[in-house]
């Protein structure tokens, strides 16, 4: 069938929320140490022990949000062990991840500085799974309270006389597997008695975050939403692409076949189901929608690179992982009423990694492109977009050869988002532009790969890199752009003033 797409830019459905944009670091592998985290005494320039070259990269894709210390290890971090002088700090094993002593020089303190640095919001996870009420609430207290009481008192003495702004707090995390194997029934208690104690000092105002789902777990969002509902801000879904059904060998990260590609792509495309089924059972409970889904993990996720710690989650990431971040953003985008906040797993070094790190050397993956090029879509308001495609057939399965998604920001400036998923054919897409009124300049930026599983190294780090996109022909409203096999393009149409 002929491709044909219609961009409506006099019909807008609400904001993108800017966080869906968001990250992940946990203390696993490599992500906080050495990725984050080098010490003051390093040779790689630092600030306050934090790696200038990561700050730096991470400002330029405008990262609105950083969730940490977990993930799995936010369930037996006891916070209380990561302040104070550091050589006093208690060393642990972080039996999670790699079996690697943990010395927790990079603590509560080390992260609020870090998320100062980017400029970005904190998100915190707290312990549930291990933790106490008490242990949850005299965290939030040292983090919030300006007053005069023991946890306030024990910030000042650790170098910080002024309480912090934190707005998202998470009440446990994956309690339903190594979060402590909860039933929905008795982790919604739970959250009730240990969300009561998260509470608001001064002016900070914490949005309460329950553990939601394990991909398509629909029971656990019926039962959280009908039991504690009330009591939350937002409600988590955690959601990995694997090429291959197992978690035993879920396929490699690069040299894969053709059919992983695709399976890779269709198992990403499901997003768009989990999301639809989620949010149809939070509107039984939440009909205006107050409560927020935030998908807290998502990426691919790979066996590890051959030769490394099967703990750390180490894999290498290539236009197959970029074309997965292009068409999650762009499901994430669809359902911007609901969704209000996508922290990527994670940020350095683990899983779906926007940055590798290897000594001193720096690595922007693909990944970390389409985040840069999709950074124009944050806070932008969502423009109805109609796409009708052809399909992308791989050994009789199909689905859709082009996820698309537009927005237009604050200044008028309309941008365009295009994946084309198929690794063989270009794709032609005439796109009909209405209610704009005119164009004065459209430009372009495309991100494409020679191979599938083309990728970034040290001694290679431009071979996936961002070029200008040029082609497109205009004809009156119609603009028609040629998608590359394997491309992320976003257009920029600026109207005529």
């Amino acid at each position: 069938m002929a491709q044909r797409a219609v961009l409506n830019a006099d019909i807008r459905k609400g904001k993108i929320d800017r966080n869906i944009y968001g990250h992940f670091s946990e203390h696993l592998g490599r992500c906080i140490y050495e990725g984050i985290w080098v010490g003051e005494d390093s040779p790689i320039p630092n600030t306050k022990g934090i790696r200038n070259d990561v700050v730096e990269a991470l400002k330029e894709i405008k990262i609105p949000v950083l969730r940490w210390p977990g993930g799995c290890f936010a369930d037996e971090y006891h916070w209380k062990d990561g302040i104070g002088p550091r050589e006093g700090r208690k060393r642990m094993v972080n039996t999670h991840w790699g079996g690697v002593v943990e010395n927790n020089h990079f603590g509560t303190h080390e992260f609020m500085e870090l998320c100062a640095l980017l400029e970005c919001e904190p998100y915190i996870n707290g312990n549930v799974g291990s933790g106490t009420v008490q242990e949850m609430s005299e965290w939030v207290e040292y983090l919030t309270f300006d007053g005069v009481s023991p946890m306030a008192e024990l910030r000042r003495e650790n170098g910080r006389e002024e309480a912090w702004a934190v707005k998202y707090f998470g009440v446990g995390n994956e309690n339903w597997g190594c979060g402590g194997n909860m039933r929905p029934e008795y982790y919604a208690d739970l959250y009730r008695r240990y969300q009561t104690y998260v509470r608001n000092y001064g002016d900070n105002k914490i949005h309460r975050i329950a553990c939601g789902a394990n991909s398509d777990d629909y029971n656990w969002t019926e039962v959280l939403m009908r039991e504690a509902g009330r009591f939350m801000d937002a409600l988590t879904l955690h959601y990995y692409t694997l090429p291959l059904p197992g978690w035993e060998i879920k396929g490699a990260a690069t040299g894969f076949a053709p059919a992983e590609w695709f399976s890779t792509l269709e198992k990403a495309l499901r997003m768009d189901e989990l999301i639809t089924r989620h949010s149809t059972i939070m509107d039984k409970y939440d009909p205006d929608k107050r409560v927020g889904l935030i998908v807290d993990e998502w990426g691919t996720w790979y066996d590890v690179e051959p030769g490394t710690n099967p703990g750390f989650l180490y894999q290498q990431n290539s236009i197959r992982d970029a074309l997965v971040a292009g068409l999650t953003f762009n499901i994430f985008h669809k359902h911007s009423d609901r969704v209000r906040m996508a922290n990527i797993a994670q940020t350095v070094n683990v899983l779906q990694a926007v940055i590798l790190t290897e000594g001193e050397k720096l690595l922007l993956t693909p990944t970390y492109h389409v985040f840069n090029m999709y950074k124009v879509h944050q806070d932008a308001e969502l423009l109805e977009l109609k796409v009708d495609c052809g399909n992308y057939s791989f050994d009789g399965r199909e689905i859709p050869e082009i996820s698309a998604s537009a927005s237009v920001t604050a200044e008028g400036v309309i941008h365009v988002s295009l994946c084309n998923l198929n690794h063989i054919a270009a794709a032609t897409l005439p796109l009909e532009l209405r209610g704009l009124g005119g164009m004065a300049e459209v430009t372009g930026t495309v991100l494409a790969g020679d191979a599938i599983d083309a990728h970034n190294t040290f001694s290679q780090p431009e071979n996936v890199a961002p070029k200008a996109f040029t082609d497109f022909s205009l004809e009156g409203d119609t603009l028609t752009a040629v998608l590359p096999p394997m491309s992320v393009t976003v257009l920029e149409i600026k109207p005529q003033a």
